[in-house]
């Protein structure tokens, strides 16, 4: 890695620090909020709670149905990780193999050179209500809070720190409510040659 300059690459991106990366708007995961899918949800994790599982529960604790539990909410938001017709998701079996398309890579940071890797280094959520039954859950546009290139053990990128809001809308005409703010910081870099990405 003999390039001192690489980090000017990012000044795009770094520019861009305080404004929203998305078009404004809400976009809809996939599918509403149904029993069955929480269901499916606490069953592996063996998590019993009536109000996520009893209508009648949840509406003598003040809900209109059953909840969800709130670490569910990325179940109904994010959009299909596959589609029936498309191709397979990982096409090559290598050790640093990427999707080539992925709920996360799609988040693309207008400004940002390429990169071929990425992975999460944080997240936090401040949750105002869950999700009930026959709600839909959307995402925000996201905005561009840091943008740090820095040189690792893997590789060269940038620290991208972001934050979105996160909605519910029950079709009942009221518009999207909001259900948590996420703040979330990725590393997006190209590998160091030779690295130990594992």
């Amino acid at each position: 890695m003999t390039d001192p300059g690489w980090e000017a690459a990012w000044r795009p991106l770094v520019d861009r620090i305080g404004s929203d990366l998305d078009e404004p708007g809400v976009r809809f995961g996939p599918d509403p909020v149904e029993a069955g899918a929480i269901r499916r949800w606490l069953e592996p994790l063996e998590f019993d709670c009536a109000l996520h599982r009893d209508a009648e529960a949840a509406r003598a604790h003040g809900w209109p149905d059953v909840i969800a539990p709130y670490t569910a909410m990325w179940t109904f938001v994010l959009p299909a990780v596959w589609e029936p017709g498309e191709r397979p998701t990982f096409e090559d079996g290598s050790r640093d193999a990427q999707p080539w398309r992925s709920v996360i890579s799609d988040d693309v940071f207008p400004g940002a050179p390429p990169t071929s890797g990425m992975f999460g280094t944080g997240i936090s959520i401040e949750f105002e209500r869950p999700l009930h039954v026959g709600e839909r859950a959307g995402s925000g546009p996201r905005r561009l809070l840091d943008c740090v290139p820095k040189e690792t053990r893997v590789g060269r990128g940038a620290f991208v720190t972001f934050d979105r809001q996160m909605f519910a809308d029950g079709g009942s005409g009221g518009g999207p409510e909001p259900i948590c703010r996420v703040e979330a910081q990725l590393y997006l870099y190209d590998p160091a040659p030779g690295a130990d990405h594992g």
